[in-house]
């Protein structure tokens, strides 16, 4: 089975190795058919600590590493370096 990747924006980054991403995702509404946005906030592992508040991060679903964090965060192109 494929691993869930997701990209979002770097909230936080004050726990070691640990950085907090919101993910946004835009849904139609059943009612009213206008789009809103929903977000939520995903632990992440970044094991060198490189990524700072604001940048934009792709993550990916892993095997757990903690209570609260199931995904890593995947050094691709889209990371700044």
């Amino acid at each position: 089975m494929p691993k869930r990747t997701m990209q979002g924006t770097v909230v936080s980054d004050k726990a070691d190795k640990t950085v907090t991403v919101r993910v946004e995702r835009r849904i139609m509404h059943p009612v009213y058919k206008k789009f809103i946005t929903k977000s939520k906030k995903f632990a992440a592992h970044d094991a060198d600590n490189h990524f700072k508040e604001g940048d934009t991060v792709r993550i990916r679903e892993c095997a757990p590493i903690s209570k609260s964090k199931t995904f890593e965060v995947v050094y691709d192109n889209l990371a700044k370096n």
